[in-house]
């Protein structure tokens, strides 16, 4: 045995321990299941006085399924055949003639927790961390070792399906309040409280007894509706299957332990070997190679210096003292500073329910209209408005201040870095640190380096982006970076089609159709016209594009989108009121046809970035716009979705666009090295 340890005391009971050979965690591979067979196989001939299941891991269970084994499996019936097999040994665990005990030590996630769920008890290390989840549903699937059953029938229908629903993980007091854990416990009780349970004779476990009646087959498709309600305001069947799925076992056959593995298996293996769950996996591989950036650094930011309280000064700011860096923050005066805080204290009482915990969280953030933190800032974030002359200023009183060895970033959104840092002693030691708006909810950070940028640099920047939970992005400085290279297209084709005659509403409900978070149209509402028309003129300068004419036009008459109440759309309490159609005229536009003139000029743009080098591979610019843009995560990104699509496929379409609508589709010459 090279993964499982067992240890058989003078009670009888036997404990056993996953220890995954040469591993930081425990993951459910095919060896270790086969392993695990091996385990329990004389265990079920003999059954012992009880058996606890606890990990060798420090403040982890097991995380789940070896997701890299999914890739390998070609078909729907090898699928379904290894989840039967896993499904199998589940039963075989549950099924031993003596109490079991899993003990949960830390992150116990999709197979881990159905391997829990398979004993007779769950206990859990106590902590506010969310460690307990079915987070399969991230991946287009829904749990196939008998968490679509087990999870239900002990939680019942509605703790169980928001379980599986939302991918989730909760915290071990939730944990316990649904039903899912038996008891909490300590790294010095654990024990104890095993050999307590072990003791008993396990009770039937059933769900609440609402639920049993919720369970009964007349009363299924009401829930059914109810379930169908709340996924569908998340999520579009036919880009993301799985949570439908689940809803429709579920209402076929109530969580049965006669059906409900079977029709698990069967529908597990179909959304396997669908493009949805296929790219969304590989997604997660992308998430984790942003995460790989880097080398570390001995440099530690502790102190984070913010200069800019606008919205994304103040939201950057108030993000790092969240996660745990004390941050100063300066303005010109302090009325500029004060929104910016109220929205942190906005922040903190949503992310931080303990009352001491926010209080310690708040005491971090300080405002500064003096500047003075800058002296003792390890990293020192300006995030002023877009004017070179205005930043260069800044960087030449900040750099009379900054101690040795601190870092300057920028989080210019457009301006290039060699621009920026002329006025600068230590050139090479500037970088950007470009987030995006909402910085709460965008994960991406694009860190921008030079040609002859220091490493240690931009390894800090690495290491800090990671520490406060966000994932970094290596780009060249170019114009517009990655994201808003790539968005410039998309939201400058959606005011060529208004001009047309085609819906503002309309436009935006092809681009939703297609996967994206939201349309170009309230996109540009979001972000500010003012915000994006500067983009535009950047971008434009540039790449020879001409800035629509419109937007100047608006920026001009003072409608800025959402925060000023009105751009392309009205805004009330934060949402754009929409009409269709809000243009005056009908349009014959095809949605084929809207769809391809949204979405072809991005991919045709993520060609040319990757055609100069401003990221590093293929792979690395698809992660990027995923987590920058929202773009489909479903479809893999953008130069995945063309290759799925048939690069000479699209380079045709191309081709005819720019016949039709102008030289503003001509395929960029780097599809050639696709």
């Amino acid at each position: 045995m090279q993964h499982w340890k067992t240890n058989t005391d003078d009670t009888g009971v036997v404990w056993l321990c996953l220890d995954t050979a040469e591993s930081k965690v425990n993951v459910l591979s095919s060896e270790i299941m086969h392993e695990f067979n091996d385990v329990l196989d004389p265990l079920t001939r003999q059954a012992p006085a009880g058996l606890v299941l606890w990990s060798g891991k420090d403040q982890s269970f097991v995380m789940g399924a070896d997701i890299k084994e999914f890739v390998k499996i070609d078909s729907v019936e090898r699928a379904r055949e290894v989840v039967r097999l896993g499904q199998q040994l589940m039963d075989k665990l549950a099924d031993l003639r003596c109490p079991t005990v899993a003990v949960i030590n830390g992150f116990c996630l999709g197979g881990g927790l159905e391997l829990a769920l398979a004993c007779d008890y769950r206990i859990v290390f106590s902590g506010t961390k969310k460690i307990l989840g079915l987070p399969e549903v991230n991946l287009g699937l829904h749990p196939g070792f008998g968490g679509t059953v087990r999870a239900i029938q002990l939680c019942g229908v509605r703790a169980g399906m928001q379980l599986m629903l939302t991918g989730a993980p909760i915290a071990p007091d939730k944990a316990k309040a649904i039903g899912l854990v038996d008891k909490i416990t300590s790294e010095e009780q654990w024990r104890v409280d095993a050999m307590a349970l072990i003791s008993k004779r396990p009770p039937k476990k059933r769900a609440p007894l609402v639920d049993q009646m919720l369970g009964l087959a007349f009363l299924r498709p009401a829930v059914r509706k109810m379930l169908l309600k709340q996924v569908r305001e998340k999520a579009r069947e036919d880009h993301y299957p799985a949570p439908y799925a689940m809803i429709a076992n579920w209402t076929a056959d109530g969580a049965s332990t006669t059906t409900g593995y079977e029709v698990e298996a069967s529908s597990f293996a179909e959304l396997m070997c669908s493009s949805t769950s296929r790219n969304l996996v590989r997604v997660f591989f992308l998430q984790n190679r942003l995460k790989s950036q880097g080398k570390k650094t001995d440099t530690e930011v502790k102190h984070v210096h913010v200069v800019g309280a606008g919205v994304m000064g103040g939201d950057i700011a108030a993000w790092c003292a969240l996660r745990g860096h004390t941050v100063t923050l300066q303005d010109r005066e302090q009325k500029y500073i004060d929104p910016a805080m109220e929205r942190a204290a906005k922040l903190f009482a949503k992310r931080v329910r303990d009352d001491e915990l926010r209080k310690t969280t708040t005491e971090r953030l300080r405002s500064d209209v003096d500047g003075i933190g800058a002296i003792d800032a390890d990293l020192v974030i300006e995030a002023i408005y877009e004017n070179l002359e205005a930043k260069q200023a800044l960087y030449e009183s900040l750099q009379a201040k900054m101690k040795p060895g601190a870092i300057l970033a920028t989080n210019t959104s457009s301006i290039r870095l060699e621009e920026l840092r002329t006025v600068l002693r230590e050139p090479q030691r500037f970088i950007g640190l470009h987030f995006f708006n909402p910085v709460a909810m965008l994960p991406l950070v694009e860190v921008i380096r030079c040609d002859d940028t220091d490493q240690d640099a931009l390894d800090i920047g690495f290491a800090f982006t990671k520490g406060i939970a966000k994932l970094p992005l290596e780009c060249r400085s170019s114009p517009g970076f990655v994201v808003n290279r790539i968005l410039a297209p998309y939201m400058s084709e959606a005011m060529h089609l208004a001009e047309e005659g085609v819906a503002l509403a309309e436009i935006d409900k092809v681009a939703v159709a297609f996967g994206m978070p939201m349309g170009p149209v309230e996109l540009a509402d979001s972000v500010g016209l003012d915000v994006a028309l500067h983009v535009s003129k950047v971008l434009g300068a540039s790449m020879n594009r001409p800035v629509p004419a419109t937007l100047q036009a608006m920026v001009d008459k003072g409608l800025l989108g959402r925060k000023s109440g009105q751009g392309y759309y009205v805004w009330e309490n934060g949402k754009a009121l929409k009409k269709s159609p809000d243009n005056g005229s009908k349009s014959t536009h095809l949605p084929a046809d809207i769809e391809d003139r949204l979405i072809l000029p991005m991919v045709n743009e993520a060609v040319a970035c990757l055609y100069d080098k401003v990221v590093a591979d293929a792979d690395l610019l698809d992660a990027g716009v995923i987590f920058g843009t929202g773009f489909a995560p479903f479809r893999g990104g953008p130069l995945h979705y063309a290759k799925e699509r048939g690069t000479t496929a699209v380079v045709m379409r191309l081709n005819e666009l720019a016949k039709a609508h102008g030289e503003r589709f001509e395929p960029h010459p780097g599809w050639s090295g696709l």
